[in-house]
């Protein structure tokens, strides 16, 4: 059943595009569940049906995992299942009725412009790295793309006439994202001169590099966003999907249409981008002072 994993996650990781991180996740996913197989004895996977699977989710409640970790284990038996069948190794796919637990709804966290700006203050653009990692912050929040794209943009991909960067998102699909001016002079900065440093005298098509002069990583991104947020005021726990958030946020909070920031997010339905039109307290606050004629001034009190 290694054979069958190893095939499966080379699958995922070439043909399909999955991200490192995504493809980390299914490995650590289908170890686990093959662990269970062993402890239970089915050593064919043929002999995975419903109730074994049953079983392996009701483990998972056991350990009190969440149910987001629960939707993601399920997530990653359908894909794996589908390329057994796919591929004719099993007659039956045991996930078929299989759901997802229903989960609770949950705000997404994101940064208050002033929290933001403390981030973007920790890193020492004096240095390669430091101003690299100003940039990546500064990429991931005026963009709002997701880090898988962040890491595969390339030099040619930016255009500074119109200020667009195109970027690879899910499925493959291509899109472009637009960016201002305190973006595009970092952006001018690092290219012409500490990109350069970086490189060693070594050649890549790839905006971001790392400190060995090759490309930076999926993993290296977040292990910047780590460092960053130890530095700093905050005490949040923050990723790069965080930052993601904080675009989204900001530019609905800011009166941006939610068609317009779907498409910069390259969301295919509308609906996943409506996790997003939670809007602040302040904003409420700001809005009801605005408009409502009993906000600002006192009422009639004569009865």
């Amino acid at each position: 059943m290694d054979r069958l994993k190893e095939e499966f996650i080379d699958y995922i990781a070439d043909e399909k595009n999955y991200s490192e991180h995504t493809v980390e996740a299914y490995t650590k996913d289908l170890d686990q569940f093959l662990l269970f197989l062993n402890n239970s004895q089915t050593v064919n996977i043929n002999q995975v049906d419903y109730s074994i699977i049953r079983g392996y989710l009701t483990e998972l409640y056991n350990k009190k995992y969440t149910k987001k970790s629960i939707s993601r284990h399920i997530s990653t038996l359908r894909s794996f299942f589908r390329f057994l069948l796919m591929n004719k190794v099993i007659d039956k796919n045991p996930m078929t009725l299989i759901s997802n637990p229903k989960e609770d709804k949950k705000l997404p966290t994101f940064l208050h412009i002033n929290e933001l700006e403390d981030l973007l203050e920790v890193p020492n653009s004096n240095t390669p790295l430091g101003h690299r990692n100003k940039l990546i912050i500064e990429l991931l929040y005026s963009t709002g793309i997701r880090v898988s794209e962040l890491v595969n943009i390339k030099v040619n991909d930016i255009n500074f006439y119109d200020s667009t960067i195109k970027v690879m998102g899910k499925g493959s699909k291509e899109r472009y994202v637009i960016f201002g001016k305190i973006l595009k002079e970092i952006l001018l900065d690092y290219i012409n001169d500490t990109r350069l440093k970086l490189l060693k005298g070594k050649d890549s098509d790839y905006l971001l590099i790392n400190k060995n002069g090759g490309n930076l990583s999926d993993r290296g991104v977040r292990l910047v966003i780590d460092e960053t947020v130890k530095k700093s005021s905050l005490s949040k726990k923050i990723s790069p999907h965080v930052i993601r958030h904080t675009f989204a946020t900001h530019m609905l909070n800011g009166g941006a249409e939610l068609k317009v920031v779907q498409e910069l997010l390259g969301h295919s339905n509308l609906s996943t981008t409506q996790i997003y039109t939670h809007i602040s307290n302040d904003k409420i606050r700001e809005v009801y002072r605005k408009n409502h004629p009993r906000a600002e001034r006192g009422g009639n009190n004569n009865g």
